[in-house]
């Protein structure tokens, strides 16, 4: 069944405000920059992060520091068969008693965030590990909920939230598309 554009729920400039937003939520919880840390899950997540360090480095003239996260050997979804595409995790620095801010696009079942919940806590241990997404399209599969959500998105099951980003799609925006039944004869 293919999908078929229903709404862009977030162009740029609003994409923009929202991290500004969540940049602002994070430093205000974790009451400045001290012993915090971004954490892009890959693919959209690291972009989301890269801005989210900027946006706080020009709030408080601190460049925070910024891994990524790949969690391809961590999903539960993985058959025996399955060659996974393997990224590169990079976090150049020690996650022992930091404040881990973990940032993705769409919190959905919640078995992304756990992947990266167990990739994590093997690389170190964490004062406090914090989530932030840019849609929470409910659906919980897993008791995971974000601390920090731009906008929440009820959806069908039917439904899809692509956030499409400058870094890998060459555009910013937010939209929802639903499988539609392919009516070829």
């Amino acid at each position: 069944m293919p999908l078929v554009e229903k709404a862009v729920i977030m162009d740029a400039e609003k994409l923009r405000r929202t991290l500004i937003r969540i940049a602002h939520e994070i430093l205000e919880r974790n009451k400045g920059t001290d012993k915090l840390v971004l954490v892009g899950v890959r693919r959209r997540g690291v972009p989301l992060a890269q801005r989210l360090q900027s946006f706080i480095e020009q709030i408080e003239g601190v460049k925070v520091p910024l891994g990524s996260l790949d969690i391809t050997l961590y999903r539960d979804d993985l058959s025996a068969d399955t060659k996974p595409a393997l990224s590169r995790t990079d976090i150049p620095f020690d996650l022992n008693g930091k404040r881990v801010v973990l940032v993705d696009d769409v919190l959905f079942t919640g078995r992304t965030v756990r992947a990266a919940l167990d990739a994590l806590i093997d690389l170190g241990r964490p004062e406090c590990i914090q989530l932030a997404v840019v849609i929470d399209r409910g659906h919980r599969e897993l008791p995971i909920r974000a601390d920090y959500v731009g906008k929440n998105v009820p959806t069908s099951r039917r439904e899809e939230i692509g956030v499409e980003l400058k870094e890998v799609d060459g555009i910013d925006r937010v939209v929802i598309r639903e499988l539609t039944p392919d009516r070829s004869p």
